[in-house]
């Protein structure tokens, strides 16, 4: 796939210049100088050589047939050169030019234009505004970047120019091999999701790695990602979280989620490694493309001092990986090869005067260990330290177990750190940043090891619940009523109270009377979303006289403080049981479609905001580990001497819910707030539910 794009054998270049640091003559003289074994085509109206080639005025004149053009003239003249490249037989086309979208309006619509016409003819277009691509094992330097990193496995693509600079500029000082680099620039047709299928094909691509500003496709990409990720790891550095919140919503889960969070629910979906930093993207990318995955948690910490082991030991308890007891009898072997004074317990410390035998020994014991299924090791510049010769021997130890590496300092380790990186041992300046390449190298693996997905679908009375939202839509409600989503909650088995909505006094009393004292009370008015802000719920109504002055005084005092909202009566429901309150939602966000929300009720979400998501649809597991997620998934299991509540109930209740949102598209936010949840064995009851419905729809 994108064979032409990413694997040419002859280019074109137009708008190539005789003027070094002019872009056309920088590219022209990169896939020259730096070794491009195909054919190169040179199009400039205006001179016959360049760089030792001849040059055309135009392809059409060359009669030459091309796999790739790259242009690099005024925006103006991009469709003119691409009416000749297509006319020469271009599968791709990279437009370095700038000038389109990114400049506003007009830009915007010739930039549609110029994607449509190489649409038309049969194309494929990269950028435009994009620094070139790179193709190290061709040779190939089809961008304005003045230096080519050697051949490796990691390909990385990026929405920045600006970046891909500085990843080539890391990557040739760490001399850290890449296969493919790509500035993707506006996506005008090819972007992240296009970029992502062909490198999950491409036999010289271990690793992807992608620095993202946005999303074109989120649906698409997650499913993209996800195939991909079954056959190598994808590790994304997404930048713009800062704002992500700031959203208008009438839900708790609205106003709790942010496009930012859809981001990381969207990779986490489909196995895709989220990095931090900058630096974490390629911390993540050199041990997965060197290092064997590992088989599970346990951390063996070799180290010759006794601070750094425990900075790792450290590092590793933090991010949920384990230092494990090591192996009795291994212990003892090892312990013959060490000095008395030396350490074989987890961490093995060998001692500062340690040479590069010590080392040699400590690592084959650990990848000897069944206990230990991956290895960090530590080493600070003594005197005596053998930074070369070290590195050799830990290469020279490695199995089956992946190694990951610190030298710590500077100049002193400086050759040892090459030459770790040359034997294919990935290589950190502080423990920490080693052990968190490690943990995304275990969740990566975990994440190999789940099962297919398989989402339930429960018997539900889907009809009723398309009546109801059919005729809330006809009716301008919006902001459905709680009556109406109870209703909607009722056709897909939620455990609901009967209920019903009271427009006078006396009809209060009668609807508690029928279904049975005590009772809640709650307003009912399109105009009202917050009940409770405004004394609009009443608890525990236990006599009919009590139910009719509530109704009076409720109905009084809110006429007062909301005189232009429309008070349609109370809606008077029978008091459930009491228990654990949980809050369950949706929110569905414009690129990835609807995230599901837990969290427990009360100050948890209100101040803590100790809440997960999760996109919908949610598979039996997921709905639970949305549960374990939260830091207060204890209370739930009877902490603190509580009961344990039905934390398999919730999870069917977030299936369900998954399974109503994603049945019904224009539902736009929705709560179940709270959900009443008993012991093991009990139905959670909806004490209140908000729908709220796309206006589009």
């Amino acid at each position: 796939m994108l064979e032409k794009l990413l694997s040419p054998d002859t280019v074109a270049v137009i708008g190539a210049s005789r003027t070094p640091g002019k872009v056309g003559h920088e590219i022209l003289a990169n896939l020259v100088n730096q070794g491009f074994g195909g054919t190169i085509v040179p199009i400039n109206p205006t001179t016959s050589e360049i760089l030792g080639l001849k040059c055309y005025p135009s392809l059409k004149e060359s009669g030459i047939r091309i796999d790739l053009a790259v242009i690099a003239v005024a925006n103006a003249r991009v469709s003119e050169a691409i009416a000749d490249s297509l006319g020469a037989g271009a599968g791709a086309i990279c437009v370095i030019t700038a000038g389109f979208k990114e400049v506003g309006h007009e830009g915007a619509e010739l930039e549609k234009k110029i994607a449509r016409q190489v649409r038309d003819g049969g194309a494929r277009l990269l950028g435009p505004n994009c620094l070139g691509l790179i193709n190290t094992h061709r040779r190939m330097n089809a961008s304005f970047a003045k230096e080519m990193p050697p051949p490796g496995a990691i390909s990385v693509m990026s929405q920045s120019g600006a970046l891909c600079t500085a990843i080539l500029d890391l990557a040739i000082e760490r001399n850290m091999g890449l296969s493919k680099l790509i500035s993707i620039g506006n996506k005008a047709d090819l972007d992240e999701t296009a970029f992502v299928e062909a490198l999950a094909e491409d036999p010289e691509t271990r690793v992807i790695v992608a620095y993202l500003e946005s999303i074109e496709s989120g649906k698409d990409f997650v499913r993209t990602a996800a195939d991909a990720a079954r056959t190598k790891p994808v590790v994304v550095f997404k930048s713009g979280t800062s704002s992500a919140g700031a959203k208008a919503a009438s839900s708790h889960t609205g106003s709790l989620a942010g496009a930012d969070i859809a981001y990381g629910a969207a990779f986490k979906r489909s196995g895709i490694l989220r990095a931090p930093t900058f630096e974490s993207m390629f911390d993540y990318a050199t041990a997965l493309a060197m290092q064997p995955l590992p088989k599970g948690k346990r951390v063996a910490i070799i180290t010759n001092a006794g601070g750094p082991g425990i900075m790792a030991a450290d590092a590793v308890e933090h991010s949920g990986l384990l230092v494990t007891p090591l192996d009795k009898t291994i212990m003892g072997e090892l312990a013959k090869s060490l000095p008395d004074a030396a350490s074989v317990a987890n961490p093995i410390d060998v001692l500062g005067d340690a040479q590069a035998d010590r080392y040699a020994a400590a690592v084959a014991a650990a990848q000897q260990d069944g206990n230990v299924d991956a290895v960090v090791v530590l080493l600070t510049p003594q005197a005596m330290t053998q930074c070369v010769e070290t590195a050799q021997a830990i290469s020279a130890n490695r199995g089956a177990k992946p190694i990951l590496v610190s030298f710590m300092g500077g100049k002193v380790v400086m050759d040892g750190r090459k030459e770790l990186l040359e034997l294919g041992i990935p290589e950190y300046p502080s423990p920490e940043r080693a052990v968190a390449a490690l943990k995304a190298m275990v969740e990566y693996a975990e994440w190999k090891e789940m099962p297919p997905r398989v989402v339930a679908r429960f018997p539900v009375n889907r009809r009723r619940a398309e009546r109801v939202l059919h005729r809330c839509a006809r009716t301008g409600q919006y902001q459905v009523g709680e009556a109406a989503a109870k209703d909607v909650m009722r056709a897909y088995n939620f455990n609901v109270p009967p209920g019903r909505i009271a427009a006078t006094a006396d009809d209060a009393v009668d609807v508690a009377v029928k279904i049975g004292l005590p009772v809640a009370m709650k307003i009912v008015s399109p105009d009202i979303v917050h009940k409770s802000d405004l004394g609009g719920v009443k608890l525990n109504l236990s006599t009919p006289d009590e139910v009719r002055d509530a109704f009076d005084l409720m109905m009084l005092r809110i006429g007062k403080k909301m005189p232009d909202a429309h008070l349609q009566g109370t809606y008077i429901e029978k008091m459930g049981t009491r228990g654990r309150e949980v809050i369950l939602g949706m929110t569905r966000d414009p690129q990835f479609g609807p995230m599901l929300m837990f969290g427990l009720g009360g100050i948890f979400v209100e101040i803590m905001k100790d809440v997960t998501f999760h996109l919908a649809p949610v598979t039996a597991q997921e709905a639970l580990e949305m549960l374990r997620n939260t830091k207060s998934y204890a209370l739930l299991e009877g902490a603190r001497g509580r009961g344990r509540v039905d934390v398999d109930a919730i999870a069917n209740c977030l299936q369900r819910l998954s399974q109503l949102v994603t049945d019904f598209p224009q539902i736009q936010e929705m709560d179940i707030n709270p959900l009443i949840v008993g012991e093991v064995g009990t139905d959670p009851v909806v004490a209140d539910a908000r729908i709220t419905l796309s206006r589009t729809s």
